[in-house]
């Protein structure tokens, strides 16, 4: 009985998420996918952006956050004029199944005025893992939407000044 329990529970830490080949989705529309900010609303992207220029900072681990925090320092120390959502995405049943805790320790970890552009996607995550792929996943995939959630920028190689400098300079021009 014991061997099944831990083979049931070894498919569901692994045998949840399918691996995707990056890719660039530079000119693509962002999918339609919802979430949950961590203030409890349910958001349904990218319409919940659309009509401004919006930075999405995808996560797909928890290791991602460090990535993600580099974006969000440079973007402050830039003085960047843009809005950025943190999308921690999580594909599986297992997450699923767990989604109130793990958003309850964001909540721990996160300060609460910052808690409206934390959007997790729990139900759609394998939708977005496939569409931008989810090798090397403790990068984060930045995207930059334009005002009709077209991705006019793509960029998952981790963080960098000059990838920070093009997407400002892409924000800018819009």
């Amino acid at each position: 009985m014991k061997q099944l329990l831990l083979i049931f529970v070894l498919f569901l830490l692994t045998g949840c998420a399918a691996q995707y080949p990056n890719q660039d989705v530079t000119g693509k529309a962002f999918p339609s996918v919802s979430g949950g900010s961590l203030e409890k609303q349910r958001i349904n992207l990218p319409d919940f952006v659309k009509g401004e220029v919006a930075l999405f900072l995808v996560g797909y681990k928890q290791d991602s956050q460090f990535d993600i925090d580099r974006w969000l320092i440079g973007l402050d120390m830039k003085g960047a004029d843009i809005k950025a959502y943190e999308l921690p995405t999580i594909a599986g049943m297992f997450p699923r199944m767990f989604s109130t805790q793990i958003d309850e320790g964001m909540r721990r970890g996160i300060p609460k005025e910052l808690w409206g552009g934390v959007i997790t996607i729990y139900e759609d995550g394998e939708k977005i893992q496939a569409f931008t792929g989810n090798e090397n996943p403790n990068n984060a995939r930045v995207m930059l939407l334009d005002k009709n959630g077209k991705i006019i920028y793509f960029y998952d190689r981790g963080f960098s000044v000059s990838a920070l400098n093009e997407v400002l300079a892409l924000a800018e021009g819009q």
